[in-house]
């Protein structure tokens, strides 16, 4: 028989091996989380509560000023216009890239396969050159303005470049596969039985979609609506190429802040204000997947 002793002993022994196997594998993964994400978060923090140096940097003066001037209005209107524009092409992503992933779903496997490699490809070009190339898309001589003109749509070039419809169509192009594949994965794990059994009950294609298929899907749908909304807030490129700097955003605001004006506490605030955000939404979302979650087992 085996002492009492002798169980917790080897229980001690197994919850440290099972410890250290956790270790081995997590340890990596979270000492570079804690190296390039968690100190350069408490860094940026940090410096938001200190004051911007005569000739930049900061100094080490304990200030609040930083998080007041953030609510100027010519910030808040910054905000404003990058939220807008972040917003409109998070709705414009689903409604192209939820209908997109549903219909790969319905490709053989083959085919599927062939499907999810193009809506990746774009990722394996610069993301530069792909925004050099909108420009030579929008402008004024253009192969949109020249076929438009061509068909006889309109008399004269359209100003398509340098406008927040630009910002928006370039930020679409970028971050749509980000809709695209988290769908997709939702889609692949909705059981088939229940939309049959809906079918069998009485609803038509479109109540079964609606009633099952879409619930099941719209956690998935809401992340990759934050994998969109996020970095199109954040960016800054597409802005300065595609806006010709006439759209100012919080990306353009951060980057300015710490490259041009070297104010590095200010810069710091507006950047936390984007990564409260980001965790405000990454909330909601995990909200609305448990009352789902709850829903589902409630009704089994």
């Amino acid at each position: 028989m085996t002492s009492p002793d002798g169980r917790t002993s080897g229980r001690g022994a197994s919850r440290r091996r099972a410890l250290s196997a956790r270790a081995v594998f997590a340890g990596p993964g979270l000492l570079y989380a804690t190296l390039f994400m968690t100190l350069p978060l408490l860094l940026i923090l940090v410096y938001s509560f200190f004051t911007r140096g005569r000739f930049g940097g900061v100094v080490w003066e304990f200030t609040l000023d930083n998080y007041g001037r953030a609510f100027e209005p010519v910030y808040v209107k910054v905000f404003g216009t990058s939220i807008a524009i972040a917003a409109a092409t998070t709705v414009l992503a689903l409604l192209l890239g939820y209908p997109t992933a549903y219909a790969i779903t319905r490709l053989s496997p083959r085919w599927r396969t062939v499907a999810l490699i193009l809506v990746v490809l774009p990722f394996w070009t610069n993301f530069l050159i792909r925004t050099y190339a909108w420009i030579i898309l929008l402008n004024s001589e253009g192969p949109v303005n020249t076929a438009l003109v061509d068909l006889g749509i309109i008399g004269a070039p359209l100003g398509l470049l340098y406008t927040p419809g630009a910002v928006i169509v370039g930020l679409l192009y970028a971050y749509l596969p980000l809709v695209v594949l988290p769908v997709y994965a939702s889609l692949e794990r909705v059981d088939r039985q229940l939309v049959e059994a809906a079918s069998n009950l009485g609803a038509s294609r479109t109540r079964a979609f609606f009633d099952v298929t879409l619930p099941l899907t719209l956690p998935g749908a809401m992340i990759g609506a934050i994998f969109v909304f996020v970095p199109s807030l954040g960016n800054f490129v597409v802005p300065e190429l595609l806006g010709g700097g006439k759209t100012v955003m919080v990306g353009n605001l951060i980057r300015d802040q710490f490259l041009e004006a070297r104010d590095w506490p200010f810069g710091s605030v507006i950047a936390l204000f984007v990564v409260a955000l980001l965790v405000v939404l990454f909330a909601l979302q995990a909200y609305i997947s448990r009352r789902i979650n709850g829903r589902q087992v409630s009704r089994a």
